[in-house]
């Protein structure tokens, strides 16, 4: 057994510091770590190291007792910022630190912090190795972000039980959301919710305006739902108005949801369908029936986590490219060959529990 395994019962670790910076939906992913290192060690002082462009995911959570956000990764400023790194989390005097990344980034900067006699005795780390003082069984990249932290936690004897996003929005923030669900009509069970987006870099990964317009008759026709709401991000909002313009039943919530309202409005949700994209993360914190469509993005990697999601992509030779532009002569093949009416007959199915009727243009992996 490993020198630091069964962690959670050692008295000498009182103060622990959760570092996890990233996208997101890799921040929203690891929510859920998060509440079973709470459960692991209750009554503990517990802070969180994240980035400025997250930190509001974190303002009213109570599992920390402090979060703090430093920019390492600020062009033009990145050694004084480790600095100030450095020094912040010296000060911390922490017994254990958990770093929930994968990348060497926070691991120089605890090798530095190792070096100059100011590191916790007790280093838990994706990657494993030096300056980490246990090594998780699932070291490689391939496997899901949840798979990978995880394996992290299980090392130091932590249960991990929590099976997707954990997120405490405030109850104004909840009131607020649900008030605006119940404006525009959108009753429980009645309205499905439209996740359109990409950050404008990854527009591989949008299925389409067209495609979500006619998906949204399509589930309407066939009784399915009333309304749908379309939610998205600065980088949709062209994207979530095309949509939103193909009828009234169409309600379009680009721009008036805080994040951590996102799921308070899907709770009421028939079905939640979304590109790969980061608003699909927080919206599975709602545990509500949702279809994720993949096309450059291999799903057993980027999918939300949860026991409802469920990620559909064409089965192409050139399928989890993970590219910026397409390269093949049918371009975004693996997005076109998703047909509206296959996706819709999708639902159908998933809501009912039964297997959907149409056999696509090529094999579809469901996982």
């Amino acid at each position: 057994m490993a020198p630091d395994s069964g962690l959670p019962a050692r008295p000498d670790i009182r103060r622990i510091l959760v570092i996890k910076w990233s996208a997101i939906g890799d921040v929203a992913i690891a929510t859920a770590i998060m509440e079973d290192i709470r459960r692991a060690f209750p009554g503990r002082r517990i802070e969180l190291n994240t980035l400025p462009a997250v930190i509001g995911l974190f303002e009213h959570d109570p599992r920390f007792e402090e979060v703090f956000a430093i920019d390492v990764r600020k062009r033009g400023a990145r050694l004084r910022m480790a600095l100030a790194w450095l020094r912040r989390v010296r000060a911390g005097r922490y017994d254990l630190v958990i770093d929930l990344q994968r990348t060497d980034h926070t691991r120089f900067l605890l090798a530095l912090l190792w070096l100059t006699g100011g590191a916790p005795r007790h280093r838990l780390g994706n990657l494993g190795g030096f300056p980490y003082t246990l090594t998780p069984a699932v070291t490689s990249k391939g496997p899901h972000a949840l798979a990978v932290m995880r394996s992290v936690l299980d090392a130091a004897g932590m249960a991990t039980a929590s099976d997707r996003p954990v997120l405490h929005p405030s109850a104004a923030q909840v009131q607020r959301a649900r008030e605006l669900v119940r404006a525009q009509g959108l009753e429980p069970g009645r309205y499905a919710v439209f996740l359109p987006g990409s950050q404008a870099a990854g527009w591989l990964k949008r299925w389409g305006a067209a495609r979500f317009a006619e998906l949204a008759q399509r589930l309407r026709v066939a009784g399915l739902v009333d309304r749908v709401a379309v939610i998205g991000g600065p980088d949709e909002v062209e994207e979530c108005a095309r949509i939103a313009e193909a009828g009234d039943f169409l309600v379009n919530l680009n721009g008036r949801l805080q994040l951590l309202e996102i799921a308070p409005a899907c709770e009421g949700a028939a079905v939640v369908v979304a590109n790969d994209t980061g608003t699909a993360h927080l919206a599975a914190a709602a545990d509500r029936p949702m279809l994720v469509l993949c096309g450059p993005t291999d799903p057993a990697r980027v999918k939300p986590i949860g026991k409802r999601v469920r990620a559909l992509q064409a089965q192409l030779p050139c399928r989890n490219c993970y590219a910026k532009d397409c390269l093949i002569p049918d371009h975004h093949a693996c997005m076109k060959l998703l047909t509206p009416e296959f996706v819709a007959e999708e639902v159908r199915a998933m809501l009912a529990g039964g297997t959907n009727p149409i056999e696509p243009a090529v094999p579809v992996t469901r996982c």
